[in-house]
């Protein structure tokens, strides 16, 4: 039976972010800043409202990267901080003992630069820890489009599995029955999933008579022709 066949699923699967700092992402060429800064954060949200085991590390914080997005701490306070000085996080063993109390083999990760410090990560933990690898390509990023897609083509050569960070929440969600997550997925996909959250606020709203997400009253004043 091939493993890599397993749906993700909130019991069978944990969540890495590497390096998601400012001097990090300065560097990061392969797409939009901001799309990146926001699909990470919709990840950890979809991953907190999944109760997914969660592991935050970062690289020479003081010395060099700066903090981690505060909007990505915020989602796990108290969360504890992994401090590395490898570049390659599997070279840490706070890394390596954190994977392994999870107990689950399916992680999730995403991470700045994706040609250095994901690739190393996921051919080693794939290598020396037999865990499955699941890169998620639209919350990482690299120093240049080639440089993000040709990393992206060498892991998947190495038997990573390449998914997008909506794809994961959808995954571990699997259907929409499951009213325990079902708000906060929508919760999330409003606020961070552009076109589709605008289409959920609008069926909510206009189809369903939903009252508008916005606080507060706004006074809507009819028209009044000039004359």
């Amino acid at each position: 039976m091939n493993p890599k066949l397993d749906v993700l699923s909130p019991s069978n699967s944990q969540l890495i972010f590497i390096d998601h700092q400012p001097q990090m992402a300065f560097g990061v060429q392969s797409m939009d800043r901001q799309a990146m800064k926001n699909n990470t954060v919709a990840l950890a949200k979809a991953a907190k409202a999944f109760n997914i085991p969660t592991t935050i590390t970062t690289v020479e914080t003081l010395g060099f990267s700066g903090y981690t997005y505060p909007e990505l701490l915020d989602v796990f306070p108290g969360q504890p901080i992994l401090e590395r000085t490898s570049m390659n996080s599997w070279d840490d063993q706070k890394v390596r003992d954190a994977l392994k109390a999870n107990g689950r083999k399916k992680v999730v990760v995403a991470g700045l630069w994706t040609e250095v410090c994901n690739c190393s990560f996921a051919l080693c933990a794939m290598a020396e820890g037999d865990y499955e690898i699941y890169m998620v390509a639209d919350a990482s990023g690299g120093t240049s489009k080639e440089a993000h897609d040709y990393a992206m083509q060498r892991m998947v050569q190495a038997g990573v599995i390449p998914v997008t960070w909506q794809q994961v929440m959808l995954e571990w969600q699997r259907d929409w029955a499951h009213k325990d997550t079902y708000e906060a997925v929508m919760a999330i996909v409003t606020e961070h999933s552009g076109a589709y959250g605008m289409g959920v606020d609008y069926a909510y709203s206009m189809v369903h008579k939903a009252a508008t997400r916005a606080t507060g009253a706004h006074e809507t004043l009819a028209p009044v022709p000039a004359r």
